[in-house]
């Protein structure tokens, strides 16, 4: 028989919660896409820049603050007030921008829903939070609704639907799962802003990216096979079995085990006396 980790034991659980300590810290926050939202103190700007970073949230974490970067200047570094008040014409600035295949007219399309969005609602909660229901086990009736939304115009591109993701098609989310992390999730650590009430911690579901999936399954947190939306829930609901109220806290903690080189030299250390031959 194959070797297998042990999993759900003690010593996973405080392998993942000293993970926790190590990486949902502040410190990290600087070469982090979250460091964006983060330079901002409006409720309305942190919401419209942590969507966007979040959005762009593949490839080099350099670049994506970069480009996020470049967004707020284009918004005259005061998104919620553009989106707002700017006037057509003001479009015509983001033309030129792009990052990696999100192009103009993503880019536009985002602009005219967040404009439209904000005219009538002060929070972007509202649009996640209105398909949530307080027993609902996870957040997914909530992307499921926002994806709609999204798009619910005669006019919205279909090329843009790929970068606004839905368990519908079978996606991981990750970027929206990421987002809802930040918003909803406050603990003292000062990483996630913790601004949302209308969603609960514990509903949330892991932002899986290729670090937090290889070290989810280097510890025998992840059995199923395929990358898709049942492998998020999968994680997620192992991850409840540490910490009912709050499994996503675990998510830096993966990502920085397997990401970050401290991480990476623990994550060694533990598996090397975690390893068992069951024949």
């Amino acid at each position: 028989m194959p070797q297998r980790l042990r999993s759900n034991t003690p010593e996973l659980e405080d392998l993942l919660d000293a993970a926790v300590i190590r990486y949902n810290r502040a410190d990290f926050i600087a070469a982090d896409p979250i460091s964006i939202p983060h330079r901002f103190t409006k409720p309305q700007d942190r919401e419209i820049m942590a969507f966007w970073a979040a959005t762009l949230a593949w490839g080099q974490r350099k670049t994506i603050i970069q480009s996020a970067n470049r967004l707020a200047e284009l918004m005259d570094n005061a998104p919620y007030d553009f989106m707002l008040n700017h006037m057509e014409s003001d479009r015509a600035r983001f033309e030129s921008f792009k990052h990696r295949t999100f192009q103009a007219t993503d880019t536009l399309w985002f602009l005219e829903f967040f404009q439209s969005y904000y005219r009538k609602n002060s929070s972007l909660e509202t649009a996640f939070a209105r398909h949530l229901s307080p027993e609902d086990p996870t957040i997914e009736n909530a992307l499921r609704g926002f994806h709609h939304d999204f798009f619910d115009h005669p006019y919205a591109p279909e090329r843009t639907r790929k970068h606004v993701a839905t368990p519908a098609r079978g996606s991981t989310c990750k970027r929206l799962n990421m987002f809802l992390r930040w918003m909803v999730r406050k603990d003292d650590a000062g990483v996630d802003f913790g601004i949302w009430q209308k969603i609960s911690p514990a509903q949330l579901l892991i932002p899986l990216d290729v670090h937090v999936e290889r070290v989810a399954r280097q510890l025998g947190l992840l059995q199923r096979q395929q990358t898709d939306w049942k492998t998020v829930l999968e994680l997620t609901e192992n991850l409840r079995a540490f910490d009912p109220a709050d499994p996503v806290k675990y998510d830096f903690a993966l990502f920085g085990m397997g990401a970050l080189d401290a991480g990476v030299q623990a994550l060694a250390s533990w598996t090397v006396g975690a390893w068992r031959t069951d024949r």
